[in-house]
């Protein structure tokens, strides 16, 4: 079936075109310009926040304890949680759908034209109770059980930046600049979701510590299959945000009625 893009989600679309291309060049320069790689760097914890929150918010949902949530300087991430069998494979699973969830959730907000404010302070508001909860409770409450006194350090320092800063963008940014910063963010989560599953293929190939291998320890199944199907449930995922993002609105909304018919 051919699919064409709606007249109404032009001036939309142009955006993410221009969040695209600025992301892109972003990543780019931050190879040559020094001060671009604070950028890439702060997008890239934003996103690791997004992951390690998924495996939060998951644990959360199957009543299993969360004993930490920590970010590291190094981008990457850790939840600590006691959870087995099929809570145990839902939590594993959480980060890196959850990550290309955040950001197919950013653009399907953005078609229906929903406040792009208000969507500044929902992340703003995640980030910052993911680290107030499990960044910060949790692991003084469990005695720094499994993590080191810096690594909680730096989390709670890296959540209230990262909280205050998209908070501050949503309240004293023009909208102009608050709709770009969205298109921005939710490219930059699906993009990170691609690069992180890229490199989760080479570091399960060698068989080394993951949430794939989790995976592979508690079902038997190869790591390689689970970073596949991940891959396979994240393009899916884009590719219906992209379709919904480059829908028209009217004919969504009739094809909804006639479905209920």
């Amino acid at each position: 079936m051919k699919y064409t893009l709606a007249a109404d989600a032009r001036p939309q679309v142009n955006l993410l075109v221009a969040a695209t291309l600025v992301s892109v060049a972003v990543w780019v320069v931050s190879f040559f310009v020094p001060v671009a790689v604070y950028v890439v760097y702060t997008l890239q914890l934003f996103a690791t926040f997004v992951h390690e929150g998924a495996h939060a918010v998951a644990a959360f949902l199957t009543g299993s304890p969360v004993q930490s949530l920590t970010v590291s300087p190094d981008t990457s991430g850790m939840v600590w949680s006691q959870a087995s069998g099929l809570a145990g494979l839902f939590i594993s699973s959480a980060g890196y759908i959850g990550t290309t969830a955040f950001g197919t959730l950013l653009l399907v907000w953005m078609r229906y034209s929903f406040s792009s404010r208000i969507a500044l302070y929902i992340s703003a508001g995640f980030v910052a109770v993911m680290t107030f909860l499990f960044g910060f409770i949790a692991p003084f409450w469990n005695f720094l059980a499994n993590v080191t006194f810096f690594s909680v350090v730096f989390t709670i320092f890296s959540g209230a930046v990262l909280a205050v800063g998209l908070a501050a963008i949503g309240r004293f940014a023009t909208l102009k600049w608050v709709n770009f910063s969205l298109a921005f963010l939710a490219v930059q989560c699906l993009l990170n979701a691609l690069f992180s599953l890229k490199a989760l293929f080479v570091v399960s190939a060698y068989g080394q510590s993951s949430d794939a291998a989790n995976m592979a320890a508690a079902t038997g199944i190869p790591s390689l299959f689970w970073v596949a199907l991940w891959t396979g449930i994240s393009v899916l995922m884009i590719m219906a945000g992209i379709r919904l993002y480059a829908t028209s609105r009217r004919r969504l909304a009739d094809e909804t009625l006639f479905l209920d018919q």
